[in-house]
């Protein structure tokens, strides 16, 4: 499979596409756009977030940042213009904004993102979820990130890829004493098999990256954590 994904990156690359990242500050942002610059399939990223981020070498010379205000999205329509891929790892938590908070940034500034990035001429988008995201859920957690999904979808990209991994196994820069012993539990349980359950967020990543380049059948897909174990693991080239 190593080979086969080296041949279709190389065509994709041929293709000079350009792409997005909303969210490149968080865990998996971070990974996803180291990932995306050792590959190099994009001839131009795009970083959108609320504040300029800072990186050291050469490797992040040429990036493009796009600062935003997400309560005014619409004043900044021309930053997600002319980008034929989107990839959205955007979100927080309840614990740390609120309900109320949690809600305007997982769904409101997520769809915001993918309409306007739609109407800019993006056509592959590419929303990290949730293990468990349901819209007809009683957990506002789960709930929101199911609505997002579906109202996603309803844009009508040409590609719209969803992916749902359950505990991110990360050391995480903030404090949060609860998450890291559900890290330590998950990392130890997924080391004699449950993969169902957690991922390293690393493989998260990398699947994002491999599955920019495949070329599915269907226009929506879902990726459980499962899945974006298997393909993030058997594609590490």
């Amino acid at each position: 499979m190593a080979e086969d994904i080296k041949t279709l990156e190389e065509n994709f690359r041929q293709q000079n596409k350009s792409c997005f990242i909303l969210g490149a500050s968080g865990e998996t942002g971070k990974l996803l756009l180291q990932e995306l610059l050792e590959h190099n399939i994009f001839s131009k990223i795009t970083l959108i977030g609320r504040r300029q981020l800072t990186f050291e070498g050469k490797t992040y010379e040429n990036l493009v940042q796009e600062v935003v205000d997400f309560e005014k999205l619409d004043d900044y329509a021309a930053a997600f213009q002319g980008h034929d891929v989107g990839y959205c790892c955007l979100g927080t938590t309840r614990a740390k904004a609120g309900a109320e908070g949690f809600v305007r940034v997982d769904h409101d500034y997520v769809l915001k993102s993918a309409e306007l990035a739609k109407a800019g001429g993006c056509t592959q988008f590419h929303l990290e979820s949730s293990r468990g995201a349901d819209k007809k859920s009683g957990f506002l957690y789960l709930k929101v990130k199911g609505q997002v999904e579906a109202d996603i979808e309803a844009l009508g990209f040409d590609r719209f890829a969803i992916y749902r991994p359950g505990v991110l196994l990360v050391d995480r820069q903030e404090s949060r004493p609860a998450e890291w012993m559900a890290r330590k539990f998950f990392s130890a349980v997924s080391a004699v098999g449950y993969r169902s359950m957690s991922v390293p967020i690393q493989e998260v990543a990398k699947a994002m990256v491999s599955n920019t380049v495949l070329q599915p059948e269907q226009k929506m897909e879902i990726l459980e954590n499962k899945d974006i174990a298997t393909l993030g693991k058997n594609n590490d080239i």
